[in-house]
């Protein structure tokens, strides 16, 4: 679980109740009351306090075992999609990217500040899987993060890079600002970015910023694929090209994110 955020501005209600958000969102099962007040640092009684209009907005569900998340979040979810232009035809699409690379496939967005893998072929069920939905807190480790700092302007990237900064994750991990932007050269001259056992030792990532025309509020998308370095050594020619086939068919007609209309 994280833990409850320290130094961050708004009132302290506030935050300790989307911390008690975040742990029930991380874990694999309902989450005790008490187990709550222990990540908060927080009495009992207030994590009550805190849960009761989480609870009764639909936010969360308790149940005999504890805390769970509730039918407000699918619905969240679907505004959040909605938001960066997916519709029923981007998920088939990913569908479509998924059967012809036999790699399972993402949709990845930069806005506002933050780099958030929106929509993905990987089962959410696989816990074990690298590249979940949601904050992508590993974009210097990553194909689809490495394509869309790629193509922000440097101001922006020299922001995001300073605010989230560059952990190392894997020994392959490039953490020195010199060498990424170096490595960021290479993903604009060659049209699309790999990450080798950077964000995770075990997996490659391929990914390609989506053209097209900028949105005014500054969005960029990326579309990447992940699979497992041993196969993508024994097929990157096969990945890559069908990365490279599925991008018209993202940004074609009304099948575009953020175009009008619907797809599929």
């Amino acid at each position: 679980m994280h833990p409850t955020p320290s130094g961050t501005p708004g009132p302290q209600s506030v935050e300790r109740a989307l911390a008690i958000l975040d742990a029930v969102a991380d874990a694999d099962r309902p989450v005790a009351a008490k187990a709550l007040a222990r990540t908060l640092g927080c009495a009992l009684s207030t994590v009550y306090h805190l849960t009761g209009p989480l609870v009764a907005r639909g936010h969360l569900v308790r149940t005999s075992e504890g805390y769970a998340p509730g039918p407000r979040v699918p619905a969240l979810h679907r505004s959040y999609q909605r938001h960066h232009g997916l519709d029923g035809g981007v998920a088939e699409l990913l569908g479509r990217l998924r059967r012809a690379s036999g790699a399972d496939a993402y949709f990845t967005a930069y806005q506002g500040g933050r780099i958030t893998v929106v929509d993905t072929t990987a089962p959410l069920t696989d816990t074990a899987h690298p590249f979940a939905p949601g904050p992508e807190a590993r974009a210097h480790a990553t194909a689809h993060g490495k394509a869309l700092l790629a193509h922000l302007p440097r101001s922006l990237r020299r922001r995001y890079l300073d605010e989230h900064g560059m952990a190392r994750f894997t020994e392959r991990t490039i953490t020195s600002p010199e060498r990424f932007e170096a490595e960021l050269a290479r993903v604009r001259d060659r049209g699309f970015a790999v990450s080798v056992g950077e964000a995770d030792p075990a997996y490659t990532c391929v990914a390609t910023v989506l053209p097209g025309p900028g949105r005014a509020d500054g969005a960029l998308h990326a579309l990447s694929v992940s699979l497992p370095t041993a196969d993508f050594r024994r097929r990157h020619g096969e990945v890559r090209a069908a990365l490279a086939r599925a991008v018209p068919l993202f940004t074609a007609g009304d099948t575009a994110p953020g175009a009008p209309g619907t797809a599929g």
